[in-house]
């Protein structure tokens, strides 16, 4: 059997592309999951791997897909070989295990690591930056909501009226009024 494998890193993030390009590799069974690839659990994955029997394929859209690191994916390559599995990456071919299979994936693997390690110290290197020259950076999302209207929804609060009905009232996530409620340093204070 052809097995495929899709995942996703964030909830934000969308399986639907990984799914189409597996359907379209005639796989018979996808597997799925949102969990980041820098994440040694993934449960969708382990129950996969247990289910993959000789002469099966394990299908996946592409490398980094497949495991967080060289080691891993190395290590995972071996398991599958001596059960012997196959190992088809779309945008790679077909990975057996012939010796001219083991180098091509030991290289592509170093090289995916490779590029995801010059991702990070870019993005580092570029905050490093922006904090040095930029007084007005901030890392994360930029907030949603003024603090004018954590404000306003702090007074409203105060008023009698819960967070449940703010939150229905304004959009504004109870979780977030409480964080920046305490963020503003807030509490107990009539504005």
């Amino acid at each position: 059997m052809k097995y495929g494998y899709a995942r996703v890193s964030t909830i934000g993030q969308h399986l639907e592309h990984q799914i189409l390009e597996l359907q379209q590799a005639s796989v018979d069974k996808i597997y799925k999951e949102k969990y980041t690839g820098t994440t040694v659990n993934r449960p969708v994955f382990e129950q996969l791997l247990k289910k993959l029997q000789p002469k099966d394929v394990l299908v996946v859209t592409k490398l980094d897909r497949f495991a967080r690191n060289t080691h891993e994916g190395l290590e995972v390559m071996q398991t599958l070989f001596d059960r012997h599995v196959a190992i088809h990456i779309l945008n790679l071919g077909l990975i057996d295990e012939s010796p001219t299979g083991k180098l091509i994936f030991t290289i592509f693997s170093a090289f995916a690591q490779f590029e995801r390690d010059l991702i990070v110290t870019r993005t580092q290197e570029g905050k490093t930056y922006a904090r040095m020259h930029n007084p007005n950076f901030k890392e994360g999302r930029k907030e949603q909501y003024t603090d004018l209207e954590i404000i306003q929804a702090y007074n409203t609060h105060c008023q009698g009226i819960t967070y449940k009905s703010i939150a229905i009232q304004t959009g504004i996530s109870i979780s977030t009024l409480k964080r920046r409620i305490k963020k503003l340093n807030l509490k107990n204070q009539k504005l």
